[in-house]
């Protein structure tokens, strides 16, 4: 390594790739938010509440590179792109995403990019949208009367990637309860195929859209009536899917849900 390499890999900032969470300022980290108020640039997803942005200190530089379906505003190579250009400028990248980095967050491809540039990179992990809504929703994943395992699928996908299609006849029988993110414009499809699996009509399915968020709201039916349902009432994303026995824990717990303090002063997040 040449002398001049080692002097422009000393003088690259560092990258951390922060899960914001899923909209509620209460479920940010402590680091997570710490390295808000010291970064010298965020770069932040579109799901990132504003509520969160506000923790971002006041001279940092806020730079938008969400992506919702029908408007990406960045490819993703030129995320990353940014995020190396940014490093060689500023100490402390942000990379701010919503949820979890790891958990449908595109976080791994964008570190192993970094990586492979020479860019120190550090994860903070997030609560992602699957755990948080569910529980906001009062639905718990697990539940020694409904279900001892989870599985968390992605319904949107990406052409090109490393299989043709997810199984969902596998998926079907795989666990007790099934958490589909991004599924709202595919639920025809993914309902079709979890019914051609054998899975019973009368499955019980939780739509959470914004969880964790005032405008939260929740949209309950089974297998058999939930497309017609989403017709009816035009419920669209964002929004996860929960399918399972535990969806019906939902009547008796709903209305014991967090507080959602969104906007709230940092110092009321806790009673």
């Amino acid at each position: 390594m040449t002398e001049s390499s080692v002097e422009t890999r000393a003088a690259l900032g560092k990258v951390y790739l922060v899960g914001a969470g899923p909209g509620d300022p209460g479920l940010m980290t402590v680091k997570g938010k710490t390295l808000l108020e010291c970064a010298d640039v965020v770069v932040y997803d579109a799901l990132v509440s504003p509520a969160i942005l506000a923790m971002v200190h006041p001279a940092a530089e806020l730079i938008d590179a969400g992506k919702r379906r029908g408007r990406h505003s960045r490819l993703q190579e030129e995320t990353t792109r940014l995020l190396i250009e940014q490093a060689q400028r500023h100490a402390v990248v942000v990379r701010l995403k919503g949820g979890d980095p790891f958990i449908f967050g595109r976080g791994g491809e964008e570190m192993e990019d970094l990586v492979a540039a020479g860019v120190p990179v550090e994860v903070v992990p997030g609560i992602t949208a699957g755990i948080a809504a569910s529980a906001y929703a009062g639905i718990p994943l697990t539940h020694r009367s409904h279900s001892s395992s989870v599985t968390f699928v992605t319904g949107h996908e990406s052409a090109g990637k490393y299989r043709p299609a997810v199984n969902w006849q596998a998926i079907a029988h795989g666990s007790e309860t099934i958490v589909v993110y991004m599924g709202i414009h595919n639920l025809p499809y993914i309902v079709a195929e979890l019914l051609t699996a054998q899975m019973p009509p009368e499955t019980p399915i939780a739509l959470v859209r914004w969880g964790t968020r005032p405008e939260q709201e929740e949209l309950i039916g089974t297998l058999a009536t939930i497309v017609s349902q989403v017709e009816a009432t035009g419920f669209s994303a964002p929004a996860i899917a929960v399918i399972g026995s535990v969806v019906d824990l939902h009547s008796t717990l709903a209305h014991c849900r967090p507080q959602i303090l969104l906007g709230a002063p940092a110092e009321d997040w806790v009673e």
